[in-house]
């Protein structure tokens, strides 16, 4: 029987494509450590591989298996600055501020696709991003975008796309103008996770499977971290659970809420498909945004049906197919040959939450659907924090991120009211 995350619904089409998916053990017994990492994602990943090779004496524990939540089953794509456009940070955190952050959102695409070229990571990289409104009063908001990311963030790789272009790019007519993104991609991200995993195990980081952690206690200056069959004793310690941190540590738990999104790979649509003629990704307006985008092999990856909270569709097929068939009417008989989902950590503001949530433990999470890049990047910058440069997270960590309303108990349904909300505005 094939494997099957416990913790995400569906068996995706990465799992079936990203080859050899290696099995590491189980904790059993005690450790003592420099570093311990909780969460197997890409932050956590990433962070081990990069303390590791810096000589850090690191242990990661993982729930489950390494990219069972959403690092290994997410769209794919990269994205340019951060999640929130260039002009709205400029406009809450002044230019210098809001470029800072639109650069390190930029070092961190970089240094993606440089680590898996240095460590010989097949990702299935294929370039270019169209970014597309779905109504026509959102279209001198994109016109407006690219101009601005060229002349005040030095970004000339945005054109705008009027709606003949953009029809044209995306072998559809349902929307109305956009841009066109070269400086950017996407890839296969089970794939990355794998590779990551054996870099970080390579450089000579800990790494344990099927070990969740039960509690953590900073005091007197050690972090120790319980599992079921061993403590974890270190200096310092990294949270990197992002969506899937339930109860364990309670200030994450107030930022950072779970929303399922789910995705359907379709079988090879064929040489002659108008559908995405460039191998672009795309992006639409919906505050419930829909992303898709043609695998290497030319199969339609379309998601789009966000969840919040954390109850499972009863089928993932169909939902997907109706928003295919929206867009791409001829498809409406495509076979769907996977349909699968997983668990996004959204902030209230959409920006990343990192934090010191008690002392020497941070926690770092909240990407919103922009974390394929800067999860992995940030796991460098913990790392860098670690060996004593803390300058760089702390662009991240100033950000201001206010927990959601409600507390534990009410939160969910009113997001839950909230969202179904911008979810009916987004249809008018």
């Amino acid at each position: 029987m094939p494997y099957q995350s416990p913790i995400s619904p569906g068996r995706s089409w990465y799992e079936d494509t990203a080859g050899p998916r290696p099995e590491y053990p189980a904790l059993d017994g005690d450790r003592n450590c420099d570093v311990v990492i909780i969460g197997g994602g890409f932050t956590g990943l990433s962070a081990a591989a990069h303390l590791a090779k810096a000589g850090t004496n690191v242990v990661l524990i993982e729930a489950y298996r390494f990219g069972d939540g959403a690092s290994g089953r997410n769209g794919g794509q990269l994205g340019t600055g951060q999640r929130a456009w260039a002009e709205d940070l400029e406009a809450e955190y002044g230019l210098s501020r809001a470029k800072a952050l639109f650069d390190l959102a930029e070092e961190a695409k970089a240094h993606l696709i440089e680590f898996a070229a240095a460590n010989q990571i097949d990702i299935d990289y294929m370039p270019g991003q169209l970014s597309v409104a779905h109504k026509p009063r959102y279209v001198d908001d994109y016109k407006a975008h690219a101009d601005i990311v060229a002349s005040r963030f030095s970004y000339p790789h945005i054109a705008f796309m009027d709606a003949k272009e953009t029809a044209e790019r995306l072998g559809s007519t349902a929307y109305f103008g956009g841009t066109r993104d070269t400086g950017t991609g996407h890839v296969h991200p089970m794939k990355l996770v794998i590779g990551t995993a054996r870099v970080a195990a390579q450089a000579g980081a800990q790494l344990f499977e099927g070990t969740p952690s039960t509690g953590i206690v900073s005091a007197g200056g050690k972090v120790r971290v319980s599992t079921p069959k061993g403590t974890v004793t270190a200096q310092k310690c990294l949270i990197a659970v992002n969506a899937y941190g339930g109860t364990l540590e309670p200030v994450s738990a107030a930022h950072i809420m779970p929303i399922g999104s789910f995705i359907g790979a379709t079988v090879p649509l064929g040489a002659d498909s108008k559908v995405l003629p460039g191998g672009e990704s795309v992006d639409d307006s919906r505050f419930v945004v829909r992303y898709f985008r043609k695998s290497r092999d030319g199969r339609l990856l379309f998601g789009g049906r966000e969840v919040y909270g954390v109850n499972d569709p009863k089928d993932i097929h169909i939902h997907i197919r109706r928003q295919i068939v929206e867009l791409y009417p001829a498809l409406k008989d495509i076979e769907i040959t996977h349909g699968w989902g997983g668990y996004v950590g959204i902030t209230v503001p959409r920006k990343p939450f990192v934090r010191e949530v008690m002392p020497n433990v941070i926690s770092a999470g909240g990407y919103s659907g922009h974390g394929v890049m800067l999860s992995n990047f940030f796991g460098k910058l913990y790392a860098e924090t670690v060996a004593g440069n803390r300058d760089r997270l702390k662009l991240i960590e100033d950000l201001k991120i206010p927990p959601f309303p409600g507390g534990r108990r009410f939160r969910t349904p009113l997001l839950f009211l909230a969202l179904n909300w911008f979810a009916l505005r987004d249809r008018i």
